[in-house]
C-alpha cells in the first residue's frame, strides 16, 4: 500500500530545496549614457518645427503737421491739384458733413504736397512709422480726452447723432491688407476712433476697455497703394467747436507757438493734417 504524505509535508521540502539553491541573480542593465549616441538625441524629422515665416507688413509714414487757422484757406490748393478717383468714402455725405476732406498723390508729386504745407505755415508736430501686419491696426494718438463728453457726427442719413465719449483718446485708427493676386499692391482703411486709457497689466480690464471703444467709421476712407502713393486728410474749414467730430479731430483752438519768417513765434490756434506715406511692403 503506497505511502500517503500530507501535503504540508510536501510544501516544507519544496521551500527548503528553494531556499538552499537561491533566485537567479538579474544579468546587469548597461547604463543608458554608454549605448546613446549624439545623433540618437536628433529631433525626428516629423517632428521638427517648421522654419520661422517673415512677418509680412505693410510700411508707412505718418507725418502730422501744424498749420495757423488763419492759414487753412492755403490748403485749398491741394483740394484743386490732388486726386480723388482711387478713393473710396464710407459715406461721402457724412464724411463732407464732418469737415474731412482726403486727397491722393503718387511719386514725383510727394515734395509738391508738402510744399504746399508749408506754404501755408505748416509745422511738423508727429512723425509716426508704421509696420502694419497683415489686416491688424495700429491707432495714432491725436487728441486726448480728460473728462467725459458728447460728440456729435452726421449720419449717413444725414441726422445728427451724439456719441458719449470720455476719458481717453481721440486717434486715427490705420489697418493695411494684402491683396490676393496683386504683389506690390496692399487696401488700406482709416478712421478716427475713441479708446479709453487701458490697464495693459490686467487682461480683463484690457477687454472691457477695448468694448467701450467707438470707431468713427462715417468718417472711414480706403484705397490701394503701392510704395510712393500717399494720402493728404485734412479739415474743409477751421472749427473751435470740441464737441463736434471735426472739429475735436483736426483743431486745436488752445494754439501752438508758430514760428513765421518774417515775424515773431506766436501762439495761434491751429489745425491738424495728416500725409500717410506708403514706403514699402514685406510680403
Amino acid at each position: 500500500m503506497p505511502l500517503l504524505y500530507p501535503v504540508s509535508c510536501i510544501l516544507s521540502s519544496v521551500f527548503c530545496l528553494l531556499c538552499l539553491s537561491g533566485c537567479p541573480k538579474p544579468a546587469e542593465e548597461t547604463p543608458i549614457w554608454e549605448t546613446v549616441k549624439i545623433g540618437d538625441l536628433a529631433p525626428y524629422e516629423g517632428t521638427r518645427p517648421a522654419a520661422p515665416q517673415t512677418l509680412k507688413t505693410v510700411n508707412l509714414e505718418v507725418y502730422v503737421f501744424e498749420v495757423p487757422a488763419v492759414n487753412i484757406n492755403k490748403l485749398d490748393k491741394i483740394r484743386k491739384t490732388f486726386y480723388v478717383r482711387p478713393l473710396r468714402l464710407k459715406s461721402y455725405p457724412s464724411f463732407e458733413a464732418d469737415s474731412f476732406q482726403v486727397r491722393f498723390g503718387q511719386g514725383e508729386r510727394w515734395k509738391e504736397m508738402q510744399d504746399i504745407v508749408l506754404a501755408a505755415g505748416g509745422q511738423r508736430a508727429a512723425n509716426v512709422s508704421l509696420m502694419l501686419p497683415d489686416a491688424l491696426p495700429e491707432t495714432i494718438a491725436v487728441a486726448g480726452l480728460d473728462r467725459p463728453q458728447s460728440v456729435f457726427f452726421t449720419a449717413p442719413d444725414g441726422s445728427r447723432q451724439a456719441a458719449n465719449i470720455g476719458p481717453g483718446v481721440l486717434g486715427l485708427r490705420v489697418q493695411a491688407e494684402t491683396i490676393a493676386g496683386a504683389k506690390g499692391q496692399c487696401s488700406v482703411t482709416a478712421f478716427p476712433v475713441f479708446s479709453p486709457p487701458t490697464q495693459r497689466a490686467v487682461p480683463q480690464l484690457n477687454l472691457r476697455a477695448k468694448l467701450r471703444e467707438f470707431p468713427f467709421t462715417t468718417a472711414a476712407f480706403g484705397l490701394n497703394m503701392a510704395p510712393g502713393d500717399f494720402v493728404y486728410l485734412g479739415p474743409k474749414e477751421y472749427s473751435a467747436d470740441q464737441t463736434a467730430l471735426g472739429g475735436l479731430f483736426f483743431s486745436n483752438p488752445r494754439g501752438s507757438l508758430f514760428f513765421g519768417k518774417t515775424e515773431a513765434a506766436e501762439f495761434k490756434p491751429g489745425v491738424r493734417v495728416f500725409l500717410l506715406l506708403c514706403t514699402g511692403m514685406n510680403y
